[in-house]
């Protein structure tokens, strides 16, 4: 699904990542850990053209990726949930979804009312300004909305950062499911335990540099969760 080969980015003279290899399959979830400042956002970032960043080879189901700007890698099959959710928070919950679904086969009815199914909790909420929510409902809205563009792979930054342990484990149930059903995930995560739940295999990713990948039960490839 997503090969990646010789894969740099930065900002201005500043390198944050450099010579990264990585491969996720479909249905499969791979996690990305390290210590804050290792690079985890600016990689997720420079996968979705977000950053300016070079790459021997950035493929997405055996198609180059790397010349298209963020708007065609959506297109093609990308998408994106940041940390911090960024949602519309002046729009309601129903019109965060309807503008990640436009040009949606269906339209955004059907994205819609798919999220509402897979995420309950915001069918009521649908009316509502996205910053009258809580943290928890705000990744929930975010997660949904990446979904809505019916991707292929889900770049996910940091989805359980501030949200209380109930949302968290919902929140692994659905990536679990999306797995199952074909999806492609490339998880940024701090928490280990989620990580644990969720991913087929880790890897660590520490001064921009990407290594100790393997399965999550195999020993020494996790690292401690941040640096103090």
């Amino acid at each position: 699904m997503l090969e990646v080969r010789g894969l740099a980015a930065g900002y201005g003279q500043v390198e944050a990542i450099a010579g990264v290899d990585l491969d996720v399959a479909a249905g499969e979830c791979l996690a990305v850990v390290g210590p804050n400042g290792a690079g985890k956002t600016t990689l997720l970032k420079a996968l979705m053209g977000l950053v300016p960043a070079r790459a021997a080879r950035l493929a997405l189901d055996g198609s180059e990726v790397g010349a298209m700007p963020t708007h065609m890698r959506s297109r093609a099959g990308m998408a994106w949930a940041p940390q911090g959710r960024e949602i519309f928070t002046a729009l309601s919950v129903r019109e965060n979804l309807a503008l990640a679904a436009l040009g949606r086969p269906g339209g955004p009815a059907r994205a819609i009312d798919a999220a509402a199914a897979r995420f309950p909790v915001l069918a009521p909420l649908l009316d509502r300004p996205g910053g009258a929510l809580s943290g928890g409902e705000q990744q929930i809205l975010s997660l949904s909305r990446a979904l809505c563009a019916g991707p292929r792979l889900l770049l996910l930054d940091e989805p359980t950062e501030g949200v209380q342990p109930a949302v968290v484990e919902s929140l692994g149930g659905t990536l679990r499911d999306l797995a199952a059903g074909g999806l492609a995930v490339l998880l940024v995560e701090q928490n280990l335990d989620f990580v644990d739940a969720v991913a087929a295999r880790v890897a660590t990713l520490d001064r921009g540099r990407l290594d100790a990948r393997g399965p999550v039960t195999t020993p020494g490839v996790v690292p401690p969760p941040r640096r103090r």
